[in-house]
């Protein structure tokens, strides 16, 4: 499996949105190098359960998708002799 990475800037982004999100809704300040470095903690505990929930959803749509496909087909087919 590989590594679940982001660009710099993704990961600043991300870093001040976590940063913003502490101070208004615990009233906590951090500077950006502590944001950053929670949100490679947050990343590597909790990005493969994410990852995964996102594959497995993916996962359910392309399996609808079939199903709706064979249906199409199926009402399609012209009955044969052969």
């Amino acid at each position: 499996m590989s590594k679940i990475e982001f660009t710099s800037q993704q990961k600043h982004a991300m870093a001040s949105q976590l940063q913003e999100y502490l101070e208004s809704e615990l009233d906590v300040e951090i500077g950006q190098f502590d944001s950053e470095f929670l949100l490679d903690y947050m990343i590597a505990t909790f990005g493969a359960a994410i990852y995964n929930k996102g594959l497995a959803d993916a996962q359910m749509i392309y399996e609808r998708k079939m199903q709706t496909i064979a249906d199409e087909i199926y009402e399609i087919e012209q009955i044969s002799k052969f």
